[in-house]
């Protein structure tokens, strides 16, 4: 008898996890919790980005946990480590999906999207906020993909704008090999010329041989040089062009790591200019910046980057479309909730999804001073 009545108790409790099981696999909605699903470079490539962004989310959605949630349902954040590696995004991504969840968020790397995007395309699953700026995510092929930041090409056409207050339109890019480097490559090729730049040379920097790059693009006589890669290889990029003699001004897009790539420089970064997409990191007239600030320091995450605050501000505008479905949530309602955020101020950053899938146009630049430190 005893035997039976645990025997009943586990098929009990074993209809019980069932249950939660296909709770989750509809849509990653139960009635205490709400599933996002993330696969991010926690480790390796990318991951000096990556962590803070994932880092940021995280804070915002435990500050709405720890409020109760959104109508009682907890924000559950599960991420996967795909270090970097475009295969392995891929398998995180189908793990994420037979799990159940209701959206994606937060991925990073153009090649990490493209992988992960044919499992969804002709699916009810959004992507929300990528940290990735190839232009063909705004476009119709990826209409499953939500995005907070604007694209490469606008960062390109930042960078001219600036250059031509200078003077310095004739232009030498140096670039990695890798894919994200390649798909910014692809947007300044296209933009810059259009809007009269005079591109000379695209130069390639290889690991361990910067030096026969820099030689390349300086060999055209530019009057500003674009360096696209990450931190490392763009601190690298720099520095030779520095050591050799180049004195005009030396752009990177917002993937080249700001203030990575200050502290990597030092003194040899003034006059670096860099894209960022979401305000200064310590400007704390913003309210969304003082949260996270605040926030950071509690959690002792030590002090924020624009990439912590990029995933923080993520993470509160998705919160932002759940908090005004009536129903409960599902995935078209999602979509409803953030097709409809039109000019909506977010502590101080403005967000606008209606007719597009970009919600932010913002592209400024910083520039590193002669003491290594970032500047409006």
């Amino acid at each position: 008898m005893m035997y039976l009545d645990a025997l009943a108790r586990s098929a009990i409790v074993a209809a019980l996890a069932l249950s939660g099981v296909v709770a989750h696999a509809l849509d990653g909605v139960t009635k205490s919790s709400i599933v996002l699903g993330q696969s991010v470079a926690l480790t390796g490539p990318g991951s000096a980005l990556a962590v803070p962004f994932h880092q940021g989310a995280k804070l915002y959605f435990d500050r709405v946990n720890a409020a109760g949630g959104i109508n009682g349902r907890k924000i559950e954040l599960v991420t996967l480590d795909d270090r970097g590696n475009a295969q392995q995004t891929a398998a995180n991504t189908k793990k994420l999906l037979d799990q159940g969840i209701l959206s994606l968020f937060g991925y990073y790397g153009s090649p990490q999207v493209t992988a992960a995007y044919p499992m969804i395309k002709d699916s009810d699953v959004l992507m929300f906020a990528p940290m990735s700026a190839a232009d063909e995510f705004r476009g119709a092929m990826y209409g499953n993909v939500y995005s907070i930041r604007p694209g490469y090409s606008e960062e390109a056409a930042a960078i001219i704008r600036h250059a031509e207050t200078l003077g310095a339109r004739r232009l030498a890019i140096l670039h990695g090999n890798d894919s994200e480097s390649l798909a910014a490559l692809d947007s300044a090729q296209r933009t810059m010329p259009s809007m009269g730049a005079n591109v000379l040379a695209s130069a390639l920097m290889t690991s361990g041989n910067i030096s026969n790059g820099v030689d390349k693009a300086l060999a055209v006589k530019p009057e500003s040089v674009l360096v696209i890669g990450d931190s490392n290889s763009a601190a690298g990029g720099v520095r030779d062009l520095r050591a050799k003699g180049f004195r005009g001004p030396i752009y990177g897009f917002s993937n080249t790591g700001e203030s990575l790539l200050a502290e990597e420089l030092g003194a040899t970064g003034a006059g670096v200019v860099v894209v960022r997409v979401v305000p200064k990191s310590d400007t704390a007239k913003i309210a969304v910046v003082r949260e996270l600030l605040a926030d950071a320091q509690a959690a002792k995450l030590g002090k924020p980057n624009v990439y912590m605050l990029e995933g923080y501000i993520a993470a509160r505008v998705y919160a932002e479309a759940v908090r005004r479905i009536q129903r409960d949530p599902n995935r078209a309602r999602v979509k409803k909730a953030i097709e409809g955020l039109d000019d909506v101020n977010v502590g101080g950053f403005r967000v606008h999804f209606t007719d597009d899938r970009v919600a932010s146009r913002m592209v400024e630049l910083s520039l590193i001073d002669s003491q290594g430190r970032v500047r409006e």
